[in-house]
């Protein structure tokens, strides 16, 4: 009887160990992968961080934070865009996706504003910054530029975290329980991250993007970063800082998807009430996959708000 037990415990423990297991073994960004990289790479206090110019060699900057889950190319359609309105437009992976490291520690505020504090001054940028941000990284911007708003010309809210956000039941369980809710996400996360992402694009843009998409599913760091910042820096609703933007005068342009599942519509009076003076725009027929899959009507939203 003796035996049957002993091999259950270890089955339960193989069983235990097993995620974590296999994700110690997945490969982490390779040398390779880094030289072919189109872009650059700035070693920060946290670690390896990739980084992109886009536009003019001359002109205003504004630095582009991506989401949660697709890394700095998936954003590189609206940095072209900004660059055709005369930007020099900054893009970067955020620790744990595309191309830079994936260093240990919770995915908070301090996490994220260290790594942006530290490519602002690799780059010696000081002053008339336009922060942009999606999604997770609309957050970081705002939390980036409350903690610096003496170098912020304005902020620009893509499908923004901070104000409302829904999350599902499975997210929702593994960012509150410690330990099963980690081997939960190490287990079955990338299958359902995998799944949402489409075969295929309607645009080669957009296969290149759900290319690099599914990439990320098999690097070490990926899927513990995902789960690290839904308990650190999506855990926040940004109430006051967005009301001390609104005190500040620091313009904000928030522009919504109409068809969103992730950021409800009702962010939109959430953020007019918080900051009467941010000016709003809704794309149509838009999910919150906007920056890439309606990236013409993203690009003329803005143009039109900037030119005001």
């Amino acid at each position: 009887m003796m035996w049957w037990w002993s091999a259950v415990t270890l089955a339960v423990l193989a069983l235990a160990v097993w995620p974590f297991r296999a994700e110690r073994q997945k490969p982490d960004v390779t040398v390779e992968h880094r030289f072919r990289a189109e872009g650059e790479f700035a070693h920060l206090s946290q670690g390896i961080t990739f980084y992109r110019w886009f536009g003019p060699a001359r002109g205003p900057v504004a630095v582009v934070v991506h989401g949660l889950n697709a890394p700095s190319e998936g954003m590189h359609a609206l940095a072209e865009s900004l660059g055709e309105l005369g930007y020099r437009v900054l893009v970067y992976d955020l620790y744990g996706r595309g191309l830079s490291d994936a260093p240990k520690g919770l995915q908070d505020r301090a996490f994220f504003l260290r790594q942006l504090t530290d490519l602002c001054h690799v780059h010696d940028l000081r002053e008339d910054i336009t922060i942009v941000g999606y999604s997770m990284g609309g957050s970081i911007a705002t939390a980036f530029a409350i903690a610096n708003p003496y170098i912020i010309k304005r902020v620009i809210l893509l499908a923004s975290a901070g104000v409302r956000t829904r999350e599902s039941r499975f997210s929702g369980f593994c960012r509150r329980v410690p330990f099963l809710g980690d081997w939960l996400h190490l287990l079955f996360g990338a299958a359902r991250i995998g799944r949402r992402i489409p075969q295929d694009g309607v645009t080669r843009e957009m296969d290149r993007i759900h290319r690099a998409q599914r990439k990320q599913l098999a690097r070490r760091g990926f899927l513990p970063a995902l789960l690290s910042s839904r308990r650190g820096m999506l855990s926040e609703t940004q109430e006051q800082e967005h009301r001390q933007l609104g005190r500040k005068a620091i313009p904000v342009i928030a522009i919504w998807a109409q068809n969103d599942s992730v950021i409800p519509l009702r962010a939109i009076g959430l953020l007019a009430e918080w900051n009467r003076k941010a000016r709003q725009e809704m794309i149509e027929d838009a999910d919150h996959d906007l920056p890439y899959t309606h990236s013409k009507e993203l690009t003329e939203a803005l143009r039109e708000t900037l030119r005001d």
